[in-house]
């Protein structure tokens, strides 16, 4: 088992005219099974077996949801909730674009569940769409960006990404939504100017089942590059603060 810390620029596996990180690795004599995929322009930690053999457990780990998983990320706004739920659906769209599964204006804020949500009714009826829950936690803030923890409950393609977009806190230098990210942000994301999507695979918490099910917790550091627009890291929050945070309402608990 490895857990790799990738540049924002890189992609995981499947890239048909640059290269990846599995063909970098075969490139080296090593042998690589992704148990997941961030985007390209996303960084941070990545989970790959190094035994075929584990690689199934892994996987069925992150198709089960019982993979501990938090992002940092920083948002172009101000004005989030301290914590916040995201419960928006998507939906894929022309020129296979993930968004959400209802118009822009039909979607809801519940100030005292700090919760976006789409009214019965709203979401749209002639597309598969794709229950999802985003929560967060706010970490700081300068006035023009937002520092985020975020834990993707459901997992979807691009579901950070779009469930901040949509709510109206862009993910600064995110290309799927950023007219000034533009090439720039699909880069490796040098420091200085904001070239990259500032998006970050934080801290993944999963079992080794080769260690007799011990709860293994992995945390990549965002570089330098993330934390340019708020002039370095701010104070982040422990392990367990922040899940405690971020973990997802029950069922019963809502309305």
């Amino acid at each position: 088992m490895l857990v790799l810390n990738k540049p924002a620029g890189l992609a995981v596996m499947g890239e048909r005219h640059e290269t990846d990180l599995v063909r970098l690795a075969a490139e080296a004599g090593e042998t690589l099974y992704p148990a997941h995929r961030i985007d390209k322009v996303t960084s941070g930690a990545v989970l790959l077996a190094k035994d075929l053999r584990l690689h199934g457990d892994l996987t069925r780990q992150f198709s089960k949801r019982t993979v501990d998983k938090v992002y940092l990320a920083i948002t172009r706004s101000a004005g989030l909730p301290s914590r916040g739920t995201i419960e928006l659906p998507l939906s894929v769209g022309r020129k296979n674009r993930v968004r959400i599964a209802a118009s822009r204006e039909s979607i809801a804020f519940d100030a005292t569940r700090s919760c976006w949500f789409i009214p019965p009714g709203a979401e749209f009826q002639e597309v598969r769409t794709y229950p999802s829950v985003t929560t967060f936690l706010r970490v700081s803030g300068d006035g023009q960006h937002t520092l985020l923890a975020v834990h993707p409950v459901t997992g979807r393609r691009h579901q950070i990404r779009v469930h901040l977009a949509w709510t109206g806190h862009p993910i600064e230098g995110d290309p799927l939504f950023s007219r000034a990210g533009g090439k720039a942000a699909r880069g490796t994301g040098a420091a200085g100017g904001g070239t990259r999507t500032l998006l970050h695979s934080w801290r993944l918490g999963f079992a080794a089942a080769w260690a007799g099910g011990a709860r293994i917790r992995a945390e990549a550091p965002p570089g330098a590059d993330f934390w340019a627009p708020l002039g370095g890291p701010p104070g982040l929050p422990d392990w367990d603060t922040a899940s405690a945070a971020l973990a997802p309402a029950s069922p019963a608990a809502r309305p």
